[in-house]
């Protein structure tokens, strides 16, 4: 099984490992598409004005020019322990055992924008660029990612795909047909019996999961075992008429 996390906004500074080395990344099929973003961020890094209108970036978060232009040379951390906010925080990855750190190594792939699907253990430096951002000399990033992307997931073969991504970053890389997966919504189950989506708690509930999945060490290779082990843990999960999931967060 691979499970696919969103990234976040919001990420640790700094790190103790060696510089990006892209040879090092999950899927390394996708180093060049992943040379071509780092390049076009550093080329714009250049012009901090420009950089700041690009990005989007108040006066606060002008800092974040400078990971930017230091991507090929700064220090890294795993990608699990890079970023921050409700999934990363509920996760807690730093808090998890060994073995549930080397599962989440062997099963966790989060969808950076400008490196692609990473694995959860995969060094990272700090950076700032958002799926729905236009980098000057790049396409949309959706172009730049998706059919690269989608390629090297089919190329994985992987048996599952738990895919709890945004819907902008499902955009930069949605699953093959020809893989079986599950798309995961997070719900709120009302006194009669009725569901409704949640936004607010979405992400704490997915980062939860994802955390009792590596505690757990699931051995998961299709919905019907997903269901099985959500069963087995007490985890509300159910398969709607689509095909999605729903995780009824109580």
């Amino acid at each position: 099984m691979l499970v696919l996390l969103p990234p976040s906004e919001t990420k640790r500074p700094g790190g103790d490992g060696v510089p990006l080395d892209l040879a090092d990344l999950a899927l390394p099929a996708l180093a060049p598409q992943r040379h071509e973003v780092i390049d076009a961020l550093i080329a714009l890094s250049a012009d901090e004005d420009a950089a700041a209108r690009v990005l989007k970036l108040s006066a606060a978060r002008r800092h974040e020019i400078a990971d930017n232009a230091a991507l090929r040379t700064a220090p890294t951390m795993p990608a699990i322990d890079r970023y921050t906010g409700a999934l990363f925080d509920a996760l807690d990855a730093s808090s998890l055992d060994d073995a549930a750190r080397v599962w989440i190594g062997e099963h966790v792939l989060i969808h950076s924008a400008p490196f692609g699907p990473v694995g959860g253990m995969d060094a990272i430096p700090a950076y700032r660029l958002a799926a729905g951002t236009s980098v000057p000399g790049l396409p949309a990033l959706r172009r730049q990612w998706a059919a690269p992307v989608s390629a090297a997931l089919a190329a994985s073969l992987p048996a599952f795909v738990l895919d709890l991504r945004s819907e902008a970053y499902v955009a930069l890389g949605p699953v093959p047909e020809e893989v079986a997966s599950a798309y995961v919504r997070v719900v709120a189950e009302t006194e009669d019996g009725a569901v409704r989506a949640l936004n607010h708690f979405n992400k704490k509930a997915k980062g939860e999961l994802v955390r009792d999945l590596a505690s757990s060490g699931a051995t998961i290779a299709s919905g019907e075992d997903l269901l099985s082990w959500a069963a087995d843990r007490g985890v509300d999960l159910r398969r709607g008429d689509s095909g999605e999931f729903s995780l009824v967060s109580s």
